[in-house]
């Protein structure tokens, strides 16, 4: 404890020195901060452990928002000063609030043009209020969003959200405002939040300004984007669980439930905007473990108040956001229900149930001389494919692929094998049955040897080849039935759309088989199918189905009988879109000059160009507030240092903070560096192409540690010294903010002129396209 820990002098220092001599200025302080009975605890009080030149005793802790209600404050006579001080605690986030919401409403229509990804997520809301279906990498909530934004301004979904396209009479302006609204709510989540962190109030307003004058915030927030509402969705969590922090000595209670439950919703939130929601998951998560753990450790906890814990967070941490982001999922399906451009990213069955969708006039049995188009089953999977292009190199001959859009190259036609003779009866296609596919456009026969594949060396390559009179036996391929997903018989019968079969080669042995794998530019980066010899029958990548089906003698199937499973398509999709997001690598046949390296952006060293940038039109550029963001990177620094310091200091019985400090300076650094750390590592170790803006949920944790390690130096500071730090720091930040204007509100003429000023470093590609490759 505390009390049983002895100040340790230097050696040489006597034992009646200055260091004992502190103790007796205690007797001054004790009887004002007693409460219900005890002392209450004032990280600015004198320290009896810390040396007498370090020790202060300034009134700047009643500024304190853990000391509100325990000293008694007097108003000045002014009515309203004194009013002032009476109601500042709901004064000063009010204002800044009100400061965010002009700072991102402001002239929000100057650019009547789809600037950036407004073309991705203004199209995808359009779909949204024309209920066609779309496919996308992330979740839809925040997507929805964006289509009620649309809805609510009477938008019609008629605008295709063409890149650069000026937007024709709709109310793109309400749609951004929509978007603004979330960044806007960030400044008063973050000086909440940094009050729950239990900063005073100058760092509290100081990290809410930090925010508020960022100009790649200010700027990401004013368009048609994702980007808001995933960043004040992180906000949310992180304050929620800052809030049930706090009242983790009173289990149980009412405000206790309130706050795990709100937790867990907001989890469910973020991360129904984008999977990027998860890293502060893994915070909560990893905050949560911790928690239980010490738990465990308290030996006067008895066992079935400890269970309650347990079943406590996994319902509302684990259940209740799993609950919102499958309702996000449910909703998207609902809203969705006419046929669209992402119908072939679904299975076969879940297409068949889509308006408009002509899958359910297919004839249900599939038979010899049937026209189909086949589809794999492996989420993400395309329909099998050929065109006239050849191989380069192998046998040379005509390339198959699978591919994920609708085209007269993915038909093909079940025949016997070549010389044998077609039924003049109706035969169906069975379990067992030996068949030839016919490439429908090139009369060439699905065909595969022991060549090895062009990419998946381990593998057969598969290819079209021959024709109908040609009698090749490795154009033999045997049907085997896997499963039937309708109420019809299980007794062997392919049918269409319901029916999972496999293809073997009858000479090989091996399975035909689409591993998400893309082919080289040659291959249009299509999907790689190959002939696998491992045998895999329980692969999704070796199973198919028929997708489109003709036949002129056959009756059509009809509605009842296609229907598909919500959990089903549920899993689908999410494996889909995780299959496609694992695709976004970065192209080595291509320049992607609006990516970027995550060494670059703690220190700011590449910005964006979100539009055109001619003379003669308003241009948006992605940078940050220098000072913000180096600050922010600067106090990960200094907090780690000072960490280290404390922690070999504390192991020699140095005690430079009290036990109260030191657990809320651990508390602090574990939400915030460990917040930054799982927001920003992933993106330094995952393959797929980063952009600036990734860095943005992880930018956040670092403003508020900012804010708090100033706090931290200036506890014990004078008056005079902190008045002057936090006035420096404030018109740093503000008067950068300023210079900066014009990248966030838009830049007029010619940016080589306009912007010459503030080319701080030469990775900003401001004035020219010139981007050096500055890694830090």
């Amino acid at each position: 404890m505390y009390s049983d820990m002895k100040r340790r002098n230097p050696i040489g220092a006597p034992p009646n020195s200055r260091f004992e001599n502190d103790y007796d200025h205690q007797d001054d302080y004790k009887g004002q901060h007693h409460h219900q009975g005890g002392m209450h605890p004032d990280h600015y009080a004198p320290n009896p452990l810390k040396p007498a030149f370090q020790q202060h005793h300034p009134s700047y802790h009643r500024d304190h928002p853990s000391h509100h209600g325990y000293y008694r404050r007097e108003y000045s006579s002014n009515k309203y000063i004194a009013f002032y001080q009476k109601y500042d605690t709901t004064i000063i986030p009010l204002t800044l609030t009100l400061l965010s919401f002009w700072t991102r409403f402001r002239d929000i229509k100057s650019s009547d043009f789809v600037v950036w990804d407004e073309a991705h997520f203004g199209k995808f809301g359009s779909y949204y209020i024309k209920g066609q279906f779309y496919f996308d990498v992330h979740p839809p909530l925040g997507k929805i969003l964006v289509g009620l934004s649309g809805a609510m301004g009477g938008y019609d979904g008629s605008f295709d959200f063409g890149s650069g396209t000026k937007y024709p009479e709709i109310n793109y302006g309400f749609m951004r405002i929509f978007n603004a609204f979330f960044g806007a709510v960030m400044v008063p989540l973050a000086y909440y939040t940094a009050e729950e962190l239990h900063m005073s109030q100058i760092a509290c307003v100081f990290a809410a300004a930090l925010i508020l004058f960022d100009n790649a915030y200010l700027t990401i927030s004013r368009f048609i984007l994702l980007d808001s509402m995933l960043l004040c969705a992180t906000c949310f969590v992180l304050f929620c669980l800052t809030k049930f922090k706090n009242e983790r000595h009173d289990p149980f209670s009412i405000d206790w439930w309130l706050w795990l439950a709100m937790t867990g919703v907001a989890i469910g939130l973020v991360s129904s905007v984008k999977w990027v929601g998860l890293f502060v998951t893994a915070l909560v998560g990893l905050y949560t473990i911790e928690e239980l753990w010490d738990l465990f450790g308290d030996l006067s906890l008895p066992k079935t108040t400890y269970l309650k814990h347990w079943i406590a967070r996994a319902a509302c941490l684990i259940a209740l956001p799993f609950a919102v982001y499958v309702a996000s999922f449910a909703l998207h399906f609902a809203i969705l229900r006419n046929s669209g451009p992402g119908d072939a990213q679904m299975s076969s069955l879940f297409q068949a149930g889509l308006n408009g969708n002509e899958f359910r006039k297919n004839p249900l049995e599939v038979a010899f001389g049937s026209k189909v188009t086949v589809k794999n089953t492996g989420y993400g999977g395309g329909l099998l494919h050929s065109h006239v292009q050849t191989y380069p190199e192998g046998s040379g001959q005509q390339q198959v692929t699978c591919y994920h859009h609708k085209d007269s190259n993915n038909e093909w036609i079940i025949q016997k094998l070549a010389g044998v003779a077609e039924p003049e009866d109706i035969q169906s296609v069975k379990h067992g049955d030996v068949v030839r596919l016919v490439h429908d456009q090139t009369k060439r026969n699905l065909h595969s040897h022991s060549i090895k594949a062009p990419v998946t060396n381990s593998q057969w390559e598969v290819s079209a080849y021959g024709n109908n009179e040609t009698r090749d036996p490795n154009d033999a391929w045997i049907v085997e039935v896997v499963s039937e997903q309708s109420s019809h018989p299980k007794n062997g019968v392919l049918r269409s759309l319901t029916t999972n079969f496999h293809l073997r080669h009858r000479q090989l042995g091996c399975l035909l088989s689409a591993e998400n794998v893309n082919l080289p530019q040659w291959g249009f980066r299509q999907i790689e199918v190959t002939c696998d010899h491992r045998n895999r029958t329980n692969s999704p990548f070796s199973t198919w189905n028929v997708e489109q089906h003709w036949n002129d003698k056959l009756p059509e199937g009809g509605y009842a009988q296609y229907k598909s499973s919500f959990w089903r398509d549920f899993w689908h999709l999410n494996v889909a879109m995780m299959t496609s997001n694992n695709a976004l690598i970065p192209d080595p046949d291509k320049e992607d000059v609006l990516a970027s390296k995550p060494g670059q952006w703690p220190l700011l060293a590449v910005g964006l160009r979100m539009c055109g940038w001619g003379d003669d039109t308003i241009k948006f550029y992605l940078l940050g507030n220098p000072i913000v963001w180096w600050g922010g990177a600067l106090s990960l620094a200094v907090f780690a240092v000072t960490a280290g310091v404390y922690i070999v200091r504390r192991q020699r019985k140095f005690q430079d903070i009290s036990p109260m400090e030191w657990d809320q300076f651990q508390m602090t650094g574990k939400l915030l560096v460990g917040g930054w750390f799982l927001h920003y590592i992933p993106f330094c170790i995952m393959g797929r192409v980063t952009y600036l803006h990734h860095y943005f949920p992880a930018l956040y944790f670092s403003l508020l540690l900012f804010s708090y390690v100033l706090d931290h130096f200036l506890a014990r500071a004078s008056a005079r010294t902190r008045t002057m730090v936090w006035s420096v720091a404030f018109a740093a930040v503000g008067f950068t903010f300023l210079f900066f204007w014009d990248v966030s509100y838009g830049i007029r003429g010619s940016a080589s002129e306009t912007m010459k000023a503030r080319q701080w470093r030469a990775a900003w590609n401001i004035i020219d396209d010139h981007k050096p490759n500055t890694a830090f």
